[in-house]
């Protein structure tokens, strides 16, 4: 695939520090370099929440390198789909632009056992993208 044919999602969240976390990280491990990831926050954290960290490790995906990345007009108008996780009207629009809002419960302040449903939702829906894109899972 050409880099010019690869699709690139941008998933954004308040704090860049969970749910937009993990969907990157699911569809970069999933998407096998098919897609060009990008995740972003309207105001985020200092820190990668521990409990998504553990959450991740538990399915052999190792986030512990990632840092939370401030949402910028640039980045949004260079992905092709715009995955929002609770950002509210914090993310700019586009016209052209491909929108989801994906309604997942915030994983800030709980624990591993709160997050796994969590983690394994996002995992669901980012099958079903992966699929909607034309790409197959790898493995």
């Amino acid at each position: 695939m050409s880099p010019s044919s690869v699709p690139s999602v941008l998933f954004v969240c308040v704090h860049n520090a969970g749910r937009s976390q993990m969907a990157a990280a699911f569809l970069t491990h999933l998407g096998a370099g098919h897609v060009q990831v990008r995740s972003a926050g309207s105001a985020p954290a200092h820190t990668v929440n521990p409990a998504v960290m553990e959450a991740m490790s538990e399915v052999g995906i190792d986030i512990s390198a990632e840092t939370p990345k401030v949402l910028t007009t640039e980045a949004v108008q260079s992905s092709d789909v715009v995955i929002t996780m609770g950002c509210g009207d914090a993310c700019p629009y586009f016209p052209g632009k491909r929108y989801l809002d994906w309604q997942l419960e915030d994983p800030a302040g709980q624990g591993v056992a709160a997050v796994r449903p969590i983690r394994d939702e996002i995992e669901r829906r980012i099958r079903g993208l992966l699929t909607e894109l034309g790409i197959k899972a790898a493995a």
